[in-house]
């Protein structure tokens, strides 16, 4: 049996019976990881924004619920957890990013990129162990970034946001070590979605670049693979970390950047 988009519904399905949210699920990389889990048999809530048709498309699609829940706000926060109820797998996708070099960068852009990149997955974290600790399972993927371990410059909220939730994922893995609930980052390069071509003209602005400058000579120039990360890559990578096979991998944060970091 096939899902759109061609992922198998195999006959043995590895995540069976497993339930996973994943915050901004409704496009780029958060889709492709509840695709991939729910090809692996998951029951899948998606959570973001976007047009009501196209969720409702995609909640027939995975045969999912969807929660559209203002991350930024602490109280939505904790009633979507409510709502959704106990979970296995907690994946804290969602994100956003804004370019200006640090002394023109608005201040409610920091706030509301710290707010969700970072605050954000410790509100849903906090709320998620106790069910996992008490099941004896689970597991938590944060979506980092390349730039959660190396830095570019015009983005100090985003690198800010990705070094701190790097270091949140350490704290949580070694407190629940010994619970069977594992936490690990997934730290792509750069990726094609919409967050990506959302922030060209605004590199293309600060750095006073064509489109193409920006692609090719700051984007992928990161990359010596000079590939961008496919959104299907970084599901199969969650998956693996949901796997019984990856249970004792813990407090990693797994570069998926064609080799940007190796250097």
């Amino acid at each position: 049996m096939k899902c759109s988009r061609g992922y198998v519904l195999s006959q043995s399905k590895g995540l069976e019976g497993k339930r996973a949210l994943i915050t901004g699920s409704t496009s780029g990389i958060g889709l492709a990881i509840a695709r991939a889990m729910r090809a692996e048999g998951a029951e899948i809530v998606l959570n973001g924004f976007g047009d009501a048709d196209e969720i409702t498309a995609l909640t027939d699609e995975l045969g999912a619920t969807h929660n559209g829940a203002n991350l930024l706000d602490p109280a939505a926060i904790e009633a979507m957890m409510a709502e959704v109820g106990p979970l296995d797998i907690l994946v804290n996708n969602a994100g956003m990013q804004h370019v200006a070099p640090v002394d023109e960068f608005p201040t409610d852009k920091w706030d509301a990129i710290i707010a969700l990149n970072l605050t954000a997955p410790f509100h849903t974290t906090r709320l998620a162990v106790p069910a996992m600790k008490e099941k004896g399972w689970g597991r938590i993927i944060n979506t980092a970034s390349a730039h959660s371990l190396t830095a570019s410059p015009f983005k100090s909220a985003y690198n800010a946001s990705k070094h701190g939730i790097a270091g949140f994922t350490k704290t949580v893995a070694l407190e629940l070590a010994q619970t069977g609930v594992t936490a690990n980052c997934i730290s792509p390069g750069y990726v094609w979605t919409p967050l990506i071509e959302g922030q060209i003209p605004d590199t293309m602005e600060a750095r006073g670049l064509s489109r193409d400058e920006v692609i090719n000579d700051v984007l992928l120039a990161k990359q010596p693979t000079k590939k961008f990360v496919q959104p299907d890559e970084v599901g199969a990578l969650a998956v693996f970390l949901c796997r019984e096979e990856a249970g004792n991998v813990t407090g990693a944060n797994w570069s998926i950047d064609g080799g940007w970091t190796a250097e």
